[in-house]
């Protein structure tokens, strides 16, 4: 056990005293799926002291082709992600303290959570909860690591509050392409390279060698060869409201929050973005047709899948008919839509 870190210890950066550093840390990273569990293996691999990790699901079939904390049987039992991981990561390092919850990250599921929080890892599938990570991040000054992947294509951007762009100054509004691993797939590489430039940059906060971290918006294809770093650190925005002089820290309060609601009567629950979003109805017919029937008008788009059809308008607003279930929808919702 005295040798267990000897290799990690040996890269000078890290060192004996960095490793005793780790070994008081802790991280919360939010969601346990291909991201997350990629870099929680990591992170108690390299003997952090205490790991916090949320996720909302289950473990399915599809899952194990990139997810590599689960096992067939996990999938059989419909395991939820956060109790499988849990019992695997125990396994692996009996040293690191694990807490797991299962739950939707949100404002109010978040904020108990941050309670000597050293670092956040961002593994979630949807940029609403990754802009309350933004503002909850720079309201109580907790870096933060984003990362997203989708086919071959990955990103991945450090936060550090009060030094660099934050999400917000970056993004302005959050993108909507309609790209999601259920709509174009994704390939285990792409996991892969995110997850480990994510826990590059964890280490580096968690020794405390800020000069080292990355102070670019990194994004590659791993298929087509690309790799492309973008200088952000200009960008930072002295009026953003996450950010800037005077934050609001907007994603934080209801009003730019996602609305869910039932719709008695109809057998469905419309889905409300906090702002408008313009998608492309065509090429998110394309991205759809795998999942069912498409049928594209100027106005709507609608697809009827097995069990459910989910209606998607031009300005953003979604009515998935067939269910009542308001998690399922939300479930529904980001998986095909980000």
């Amino acid at each position: 056990m005295q040798n267990r870190y000897s290799r990690q210890q040996l890269f000078h950066p890290i060192g004996q005293t960095g490793q005793q550093s780790l070994q008081q840390k802790h991280v919360l990273i939010i969601g346990a799926g291909a991201l997350g569990s990629a870099s929680a293996e990591a992170l108690v691999r390299a003997g952090i002291g205490r790991l916090t990790l949320i996720d909302r699901d289950y473990v399915e079939w599809s899952n194990l082709q990139r997810q590599q904390l689960y096992t067939e049987l996990d999938a059989q039992e419909k395991m939820p992600k956060v109790i499988a991981a849990k019992k695997r990561l125990q396994q692996i390092n009996t040293e690191v303290e694990i807490h797991v919850g299962i739950m939707d990250a949100c404002t109010e599921t978040l904020l108990p959570l941050l309670e000597d929080v050293d670092v956040m890892v961002d593994a979630t599938d949807n940029f609403d909860v990754r802009f309350v990570m933004n503002d909850l991040a720079q309201k109580y000054r907790i870096p933060w690591v984003y990362g997203s992947c989708v086919g071959s294509y990955g990103a991945t951007y450090t936060v550090v509050p009060g030094k660099t762009p934050c999400l917000h100054c970056l993004l302005k509004v959050m993108p909507h392409t309609g790209m999601t691993c259920d709509t174009v797939g994704i390939i285990s590489p792409a996991v892969q390279i995110v997850a480990a430039y994510q826990v590059a940059e964890v280490f580096k906060l968690l020794v405390g060698d800020d000069k080292a971290l990355r102070k670019s918006y990194l994004t590659f294809d791993v298929w087509q060869n690309q790799h492309y770093e973008i200088n952000v650190e200009k960008i930072r925005q002295g009026d953003c409201p996450s950010c800037g002089d005077k934050p609001t820290y907007p994603y934080l309060s209801y009003e730019n929050q996602t609305k869910l609601q039932i719709l008695c009567g109809r057998d469905a629950v419309q889905i409300r973005p906090p702002k408008p979003i313009y998608y492309s109805l065509d090429q998110l017919a394309n991205q759809l047709r795998s999942h069912g029937e498409v049928q594209v008008n100027p106005y709507l788009l609608s697809c009827q899948a097995d069990d459910y059809r989910i209606v998607i308008f031009q300005d953003g607003r979604v009515v998935i008919h067939g269910i009542q279930d308001i998690q399922k929808a939300k479930s529904i919702y980001y998986r095909l839509l980000g």
